[in-house]
């Protein structure tokens, strides 16, 4: 298996000398833009791209995450013994001096493809992660391994998992707190990074940044400005009537300390957008340690020259502030926020303190000069810039952010994308059901790839997996294995010396949870009301004839139920259609969304397919038939798959828009299941539609079915206009 190399490097080009034959996985971390290339040898004209953090500018990473982005992360890379590459340091340099060279001084830098602008083929190929090919995208395209081989592999058990709450007496809409994410494996990048510009809610807040802006970027402003009226009419008293600076009034003294250091060190916060306000943001609630290492020799000699006392200046109380400020808070302050406050309280009165001693020194030559009454003093205090240790190196801890998630809905964040699943935990299961696969059949299957892996947690009892991988057989043919599993809990009670029962440590036996099984033959009706949307209806049948073109898939029903439609006969297009099935009804009367689903529900005869209920303005991925069929479970789970609400002008080539976290009108179901809780409530719901999907959701969760949640890829809600639309009048007064 790969190693991970997730320690820093240099990043000037120094030999390295491999002493294992092994692959190698880099990744690299920065903000903003970073590249790393690694040579194929010990000559830096070989030099590759292996792994880079965008290239535009506006991508950026937290310290340690490596995870954001795809291009973060290299491919593999086998590494010889004894063959010479680049040097590995284990801390990243980031700084060389180069006070002393000229601009265009370049004979230094090692003249490689590394070394020029450039754009890599790699990065040209899709601005938005999600948009990346990937295996699951065309998984339907292999061929299903035959089911008698997955007979007998693992014992039976009962699915019954704790979070299913058949008959529990819900609140209307309550059903939305017992819908819960279930993990995915490997990252299939669903997280909109390229949206977190405009909403960075991924990262956690801090308390302590919370506290500092909330009081100060409201309070501050006022409050220094009334400071300054009064530090100004104190010293056109102390002016006036030539008072030495012993006899000057220590609290307005101290008062203009303090707005001079708030000015100097920047205590107002930046602007919530900022750049700035980012990486405090997520450099204040990591648990990344950056370290100062090494400290520069300049500060260790003023330290020890301090022996003989002297008579404080301004210039000295400012640089020993500016080295202090460096040590204490350049890096632990900017970088590693967590549990700073009162570091940062203390550094923050240092600094009153010395710029007060500043104020002193300021009145002492000040204090017999004539002055004009009425002309104020506004010359600023000078400013010194601290020292640069070019010398300074950072350690970096890598950064999990997917650990700090839970599986709870979050309504307030809709960029986050699915959770993440640990590789050490998904590769166990994996392993372990390929270990029992080959001992049944003797070795018949090879593992290829793990595709996919679906996992939902149940702490108590037992989680529940959905295997998707692709196997190899003794001839050579590639085999797509999609199946689920369960991972039960077991607890066997111990018995110690004095006859008391204590639980021991839970044990977790793989099984094959009894009648939890997806159909792949079901058929999936897509059933879709409309009233007078004739461009859409018309991308509709474009986009289910692409998915039928592509797939080759038959065994799917599209179903409009049309409210009288003027714009187009809707029947007509269907019958001059390539699909391969299609029904179509007529209503009378004013759309009724909930009514016109049912209406589609009633054309079903098979109680044995799949209902999908649809919204009209969506842009469906070429796999969704088969994604639906393995997410529905007949007498178990329901689908509802996270939809991607497109901005404004955006398309489904560039996906900018975020995710519609709290919509559940897009749900795939079992016709048996469905007509068993009801079905759609039209007694309710008439000639309006909006809280429909959450009422049917909480019947469908005290019926005893679970709901599969997750994001999904190139799944797209198109913007549209709403002007004109079903339950929408005209003002009758327009001009």
């Amino acid at each position: 298996a790969p190693h991970s190399l997730l320690s820093p490097c240099s990043l000037r080009d120094r030999p390295i000398c491999m002493c294992l034959r092994i692959d190698f996985v880099f990744a690299v971390s920065s903000d903003d833009n970073s590249e790393l290339w690694l040579s194929t040898d010990q000559s830096p004209l070989n030099v590759q791209l292996l792994a880079w953090v965008g290239n535009t500018g506006t991508e950026w990473t937290a310290p340690g995450e490596f995870e954001k982005y795809a291009s973060q992360t290299s491919r593999p890379v086998r590494c010889v013994k004894n063959t010479v590459y680049l040097k590995r340091d284990t801390f990243l340099k980031l700084f060389t001096n180069e006070s002393d060279l000229r601009m265009s001084y370049v004979t230094h830098i090692p003249q490689t493809a590394a070394s020029h602008e450039h754009t890599s083929s790699k990065q040209r190929r899709a601005a938005v992660d999600m948009l990346r090919e990937d295996p699951r995208d065309t998984l339907y395209q292999v061929h299903l391994i035959n089911s008698k081989f997955l007979q007998g592999i693992l014992p039976d058990c009962t699915y019954n998992p704790t979070y299913t709450i058949k008959d529990y007496p819900l609140l209307r809409y309550q059903g939305l707190q017992f819908v819960q994410l279930s993990y995915i494996y490997p990252n299939d990048y669903t997280r909109l990074t390229h949206m977190e510009g405009e909403n960075t809610c991924f990262y956690p807040e801090s308390s302590y940044y919370k506290k500092m802006t909330e009081f100060k970027y409201e309070g501050s402003v006022k409050k220094v400005e009334s400071k300054k009226t009064k530090v100004r009419s104190a010293k056109r008293q102390k002016v006036k009537a030539t008072i030495k600076p012993e006899q000057t009034n220590s609290s307005a003294l101290i008062g203009n300390g303090e707005i001079k250091a708030k000015q100097q060190l920047g205590v107002l916060p930046q602007r919530p957008g900022s750049k700035q306000h980012r990486n405090r943001r997520y450099s204040k609630t990591n648990h990344t340690q950056i370290q100062k290492l090494n400290e520069s020799p300049v500060e260790s000699q003023d330290r020890h020259d301090g022996a003989v006392p002297q008579k404080p200046t301004a210039a000295n109380r400012q640089n020993t502030r500016g080295k202090t400020f460096k040590k204490e808070s350049y890096l632990r302050g900017e970088w590693d926020h967590a549990g700073e406050e009162d570091g940062d309280h203390n550094r923050t009165e240092s600094r009153g303190n010395a710029t007060r001693g500043d104020s002193d020194s300021m009145w002492e030559q000040q204090g017999d000069m004539a002055m004009d009454p009425d002309e104020e003093d506004l010359t600023p205090a000078p400013v010194f810039d601290t020292r640069v240790n070019w010398n300074q190196t950072f350690q970096v801890n890598h950064l999990d952010l997917q650990s700090r998630r839970s599986d709870w809905i979050d309504l307030s964040c809709n960029v986050s994308g699915n959770l993440l699943l640990n590789p050490s935990d998904a590769l166990t299961v994996v392993y372990a059901f390929m270990d029992r696969l080959n001992e049944k059949h003797k070795g018949r299957f090879t593992l290829v790839r793990v595709l996919n892996v679906v996992k939902r947690v149940d702490g108590y009892r037992g989680s529940r997996y959905l295997l998707e991988l692709e196997l190899k057989d003794a001839n050579g043919q590639l085999l797509r294995l999609t199946h689920y599993i369960y991972t039960l809990i077991r607890h066997n009670p111990l018995r110690n010396q004095d006859f008391i029962f204590e639980r021991s440590q839970p044990q977790l036996v793989l099984c094959n949870p009894v009648g939890f099984r997806w159909n792949p033959d079901a058929t999936v009706h897509f059933i879709v009301p409309v009233k007078n949307q004739a461009r859409w209806v018309q991308q509709l049948i474009t986009d289910m004839e692409e998915v039928f073109r592509e797939t080759g898939d038959s065994n799917f029903n599209l179903i409009i139920t049309d409210y009288g439609s003027t714009d187009m006969d809707v029947e007509q297009v269907l019958q001059k259609s390539s699909l391969p099935r299609y029904q179509y009804v007529k209503l009378s009367g004013n759309f009724e969304r909930s009514a016109g689903l049912q209406a589609g529900i009633d054309l079903i005869h098979d109680d044995h397919s799949i209902v999908f209920l649809c919204d009209l303005h969506i842009h469906f991925p070429s796999s969704i038939v088969d994604t639906i069929r393995k997410h529905c479970v007949e007498g178990y789970m329901a689908f509802a798959p996270i939809v991607l609400r497109l901005n404004c002008g955006s398309t489904p080539s560039d996906a900018r828009g975020y995710w519609e976290v709290n919509g559940f009108g897009l749900l795939g179901i079992y016709k048996s299941d469905l007509d068993a809780i009801g079905g759609m409530n039209t007694r309710e719901f008439r000639e309006r539609w909006g809280g429909e999907d959450w009422e049917l959701l909480d019947r469908i969760l005290q019926g005893g079915l679970e709901v599969e949640r997750i994001y999904l890829r190139n799944f797209f809600h198109h913007y549209h206009s709403k002007r004109g639309m079903w339950n929408r009048k005209m003002s009758a007064s327009q001009t």
